[in-house]
């Protein structure tokens, strides 16, 4: 009888841990999904850090279910709801990683999206990427919109829209450090994203291929359009700290950038 031939170990070098950060709240209905997508990578060297932000549903018990059987799923509770940038800064703050990539608790993934998004990174020395993604409704559909990924992405182009899209990011913490999300109500990806581009000091490198799934349901559907640009003048004059006027000519530039160009980017089929 032959003897079975040994599993070879893991290169570290060549094969680096990658934190997969997700913010827990009310997920029940989509989080064991959401995490059998990343289990189902075909790239295995991954650790998952959830921060649940005081879910009242079934969520936890959902997660601390399915990492009985895989301990690469790290749950940490929180006792207050804190809001979602306090839970990434958290899950950030607990990592292992070289690499830290972001998938929020109803998204879903493609299974070679980690294999193909590090290949890219090493092969390229590239510190900072992200992917083309598509939209899927609640049911996990597609709904026919692509968003394609810039081949590169500069700072001054982040920093005029956000066209990086948070669950397709990856970023060397290694090389970079790792980045927290600012305490705003909204744009906490815009600002993170802006953050890895300048630390990177070259620019965010796209890959045309659909390697994730952004769900749209009535959970987080985008409300009043006043309020949505209350939030992006608030990025500039809040967060960035601009004056009133220089935050002013910004916003005028986001609406440029978010009516004429943006739309390039986007494809319906």
């Amino acid at each position: 009888m032959q003897s079975k031939e040994k599993k070879k170990p893991i290169n570290f070098k060549a094969h680096p841990l990658i934190s997969i950060i997700t913010p827990l709240y009310n997920a029940a209905p989509f989080i064991a999904q959401t995490i059998a997508s990343i289990q189902a990578q075909t790239y295995s060297n991954w650790e998952l850090q959830i921060v649940d932000d005081n879910s009242n549903d079934d969520s936890v018990a959902i997660v601390k279910s399915l990492a009985l059987n895989d301990n690469r799923i790290k749950v940490t509770e929180e006792k207050v709801n804190k809001g979602a940038a306090n839970a990434r800064n958290k899950a950030t703050s607990l990592s292992n990683g070289t690499y830290v990539a972001f998938l929020d608790a109803d998204d879903l993934w493609h299974p070679q999206k980690l294999e193909k998004q590090i290949n890219f990174m090493l092969e390229n020395e590239c510190l900072v990427s992200f992917t083309s993604y598509v939209h899927i409704d609640g049911a996990g559909n597609e709904t026919g919109k692509r968003i394609n990924a810039l081949p590169q992405l500069p700072y001054k182009k982040q920093h005029s829209n956000n066209y990086l899209g948070n669950l397709t990011g990856m970023y060397n913490c290694a090389v970079l450090g790792k980045i927290e999300s600012p305490k705003i109500r909204k744009r906490q990806d815009w600002a993170v994203w802006l953050e890895a581009i300048k630390r990177s000091k070259k620019p965010a490198m796209g890959i045309k291929e659909d390697l994730a799934y952004y769900r749209v349901h009535q959970g987080n559907m985008s409300g009043n359009k006043w309020n949505l640009i209350k939030y992006n003048y608030a990025f500039y004059k809040d967060h960035l700290g601009y004056s009133n006027l220089k935050s002013s000519i910004y916003l005028l530039r986001f609406f440029w950038e978010y009516f004429v160009n943006r739309p390039k980017q986007i494809e319906r089929y």
